[in-house]
Order: C-alpha cells, then structure tokens, then sequence
C-alpha cells in the first residue's frame, strides 16, 4: 500500500469522480484509475461502486476512507512537529473559532502575538463549538476557541480564559430601549433573532428563555454575529447576545440592554487535545494566551 495510492483514493472518494480528481492531482486520469484498481487489488475487496459518471464508494469503502483520513492526518502531524521541533518559531497553527469571537477577540489576540513571534502563521478555520470540538479531536485543528468551554470533555482539554455577560439587543424604538436593565420574561411576547440550530448561542438563549417560563418565537435565524445585529436594527426583532459582540461602537438603530434575571454569562476560552502533546508552536501560543488573559484581568478588563 502506498502513499500516492491513498491521497488518491481520498481524493476520488471526495469528489466522486475520477477525471475530476486527476485534474486537482495533476496526474493522467489513467494514472489515478490504475492506482485505485491496485489498492482494490492489494485489499480484495471493490472500494468504490460503478455506474455512470459518478462513482460512490462502497460501505467498506466508506469505512476505509474514514480511518485513512486519520492515518494521514497523523501523517502530516508527525512532519510538521519534526520540522517545529527544529525551529518552534517557524511554525503554523490550525486555529478553530466560533463566529462570535470573530470580530473582536481573534483579531485582537493574533495581532499581539504576531508581534512578539512574527514567523508563526495561522490556518484558521471558522465553526460552531461542535464542530470545533470535533475537529480538535480528529486533528483537523490544533486549537480551539469555544464559548461556552467543556470542562469535563473526554478527548478534549478545556481552559476559560474570562467569562462574559450576555445582554439583550433591541431596536431603538422598543418599548424598552431606554431602560437601564430589563427581566427576560419581558421579551416573552417579542419576535427574536437567533443563532440557527447547531449553534450553542442558540441553545443558551432557549435554556434561559425556558427557565423564566416560555419558549422564544424565532422570527429569524442566521449564522453571523452582524447579520442578527443588522436584523434587530431593521426593527425585525429582539436578540440575546455575547457582551463582546456589542462592545463596539453601537448602531444608531438598536440599544443594548442587562439582562437581571436571569443573570446570562458565558464561559469564553480554549480546547486542546487531550490524547496528544501539542506542537511547540501551538504551546508558545496556548503560554502567550494564558498571559495575554491574565494582564486583561489585573487590568479589569
């Protein structure tokens, strides 16, 4: 079995279909398929089903392409920790991030990091916590934002780095814009504006809407911090979001307002591998985090 013959098994398995995958190969179509017959070969049983112009692969294929993915992430984490391992300055770092820690907290962090290690590059890739979650599991990230942080996760490490309030988000007009705090119950008649399912903002605010006695009315759903913030300000309806979000120069059209009962906070912080030691990179960064976040706090902030 080798190596070529699995990347271009995942590849094929990706894109269902053969010429497709030789052209992102950059190989003959002839190559890829003679490739694929002899790991087929080589491990007695059909990988992929035949039949038209899309091929499918076989539920032993399905199996297979499933730990050779594993396989070959493990792969290219071994060589990148050997090339870390030789210079950890040089490094990069699959970041994970939630939408809600796009605007201000990734921005921020990575900004003051690059400046005291400016040859550590990032991949970054956007998520819920679910999946981010997941991703660290599998390997697909180093690290990973996440709010709110497992603590009690069983492949993963979770560290809080501060915790936030989440507030109430109204258009300007609304009945209760210029009050200085409001009780959740009061928004039980109100059309809101949600994260979509999936999203653990989501299930915040309906665990807390619940626990004062009714089930918010989704007027509308999104996937993005502005979109919501955007639909609230058109008058389209109320939201509940984190504090960092709204920290910013607020829009002429909405008001943000505390929420006293019941108090909403979010844990806001960082998952890690447990089953694996982090690259040297990725453990400059994790130390520089600790740190940034501790003078935050001295700080008040």
């Amino acid at each position: 079995m080798e190596l070529r013959q699995l990347k271009y098994f995942i590849k094929v398995a990706e894109l269902e279909h053969v010429s497709d995958a030789a052209e992102q190969l950059h190989v003959a179509q002839s190559a890829v398929s003679r490739q694929i017959a002899n790991l087929e070969e080589e491990l007695g049983v059909a990988l992929f089903l035949r039949g038209g112009r899309k091929i499918r692969l076989t539920p032993v294929g399905e199996v297979f392409l499933e730990r050779i993915k594993l396989a070959m992430t493990e792969l290219e984490n071994a060589e990148r920790d050997v090339l870390e391992f030789l210079n950890p300055e040089s490094g990069t770092i699959r970041l994970g991030f939630p939408t809600s820690l796009a605007a201000k907290t990734l921005p921020s962090v990575i900004s003051a990091f690059r400046k005291e290690h400016p040859q550590i590059g990032f991949q970054l890739q956007q998520g819920t916590v679910n999946e981010l979650i997941d991703a660290v599991r599998f390997g697909q990230v180093d690290l990973a934002f996440v709010s709110p942080v497992p603590l009690n996760h069983t492949d993963v490490i979770g560290d809080i780095f501060f915790t936030e309030k989440i507030q109430a988000l109204l258009p300007s007009h609304h009945q209760f814009a210029e009050n200085e705090h409001l009780r959740l119950d009061q928004l039980k008649h109100e059309p809101f504006v949600l994260f979509r399912q999936g999203y653990i903002m989501r299930d915040l605010v309906t665990e807390a809407c619940q626990q004062v006695g009714f089930q918010p009315r989704a007027a509308f759903e999104g996937e993005d911090v502005d979109t919501i913030k955007g639909l609230v300000a058109a008058g389209l309806g109320v939201s509940l979001l984190p504090e960092i979000t709204l920290s910013q120069r607020p829009s002429r059209d909405t008001r943000v307002i505390d929420v006293v009962e019941p108090n909403m906070t979010r844990t806001v912080g960082m998952v890690r591998p447990k089953h694996r030691e982090v690259a040297p990179s990725e453990q400059i960064f994790f130390d520089f985090l600790l740190s940034y976040y501790r003078k935050l706090d001295q700080f008040g902030w």
